[in-house]
């Protein structure tokens, strides 16, 4: 059998997998920053890491995120470790409240990804339910949707990050509050992220999980962390869902 042959077959079932995973779903959750927008195309995320470490650095607090944290550029990562470090205090939350003032101004300049906003239609218009399951604030994912006008195809089921740290993603926690909510089995569900976490807290809740990747980069993180299913354009998706339509 020819390289050129194994590549074909190997093509075709992803698409078969990818084919089921969307007939299947009778509930889609969606992570936000990655498959529905990009939050911080024009407030960008190092710079609120930065802003976050100055912020404690001000205070005196240069010792609670380590180098290797600081060089993360990742909000999440500095909020977590603080969180490691003094669980549940005031200083959390304080500094959860100034993530929570960037991802809102964030929030004004957000590209939406492509092809998300006409398939989050397309998938309520056939009956699916929707959720979104993240990491950000729900007042952020709120204010996108509403500039978007697409509100009304998640609401209210929005569950996001809270001060209790512990249960961001890779923890399961906003993926089973939305199936609990929703009164849905978790393999009645589909789970689209785009990062490993997102794919770890979905295996964790026995969701299927379908991973979207904007880059070569992302898509190597996502099948290194074990995704099997994963596309490069949420054109495929909406034209399989559409197709469902006409069987």
């Amino acid at each position: 059998m020819t390289s050129d042959t194994t590549q074909t077959e190997a093509v075709t079932a992803e698409l078969e997998e990818l084919r089921e995973l969307i007939t299947r779903a009778r509930v889609v959750l969606w992570d936000f920053d990655g498959p529905i927008c990009r939050l911080f195309a024009g407030h960008t995320a190092d710079g609120v890491a930065r802003g976050l470490v100055e912020w404690l650095e001000s205070r005196g607090l240069h010792g609670l995120v380590t180098e290797d944290e600081r060089e993360s550029l990742d909000p999440h990562v500095v909020l977590r470790a603080v969180d490691g470090r003094h669980p549940g205090s005031d200083l959390v939350a304080e500094l959860e409240e100034r993530l929570t003032q960037e991802e809102l101004r964030a929030a004004a300049s957000a590209m939406p990804t492509a092809y998300a906003d006409p398939l989050i239609r397309t998938w309520t218009a056939v009956g699916s339910r929707l959720a979104i399951a993240t990491n950000n604030s729900p007042r952020v994912v709120r204010k996108y949707l509403a500039t978007r006008g697409l509100t009304s195809n998640f609401h209210p089921h929005i569950y996001g990050r809270t001060q209790d740290l512990h249960h961001l993603k890779p923890d399961p926690h906003c993926l089973n509050r939305a199936l609990n909510a929703m009164g849905a089995a978790p393999s009645s569900a589909l789970m689209i992220g785009d990062t490993p976490s997102d794919y770890e807290a979905a295996r964790s809740a026995g969701v299927p999980f379908l991973g979207y990747a904007r880059n070569e980069r992302k898509e190597k993180l996502l099948r290194d962390a074990g995704a099997s299913a994963v596309v490069n354009s949420l054109a495929v998706v909406r034209g399989m869902v559409l197709d469902q339509t006409q069987i």
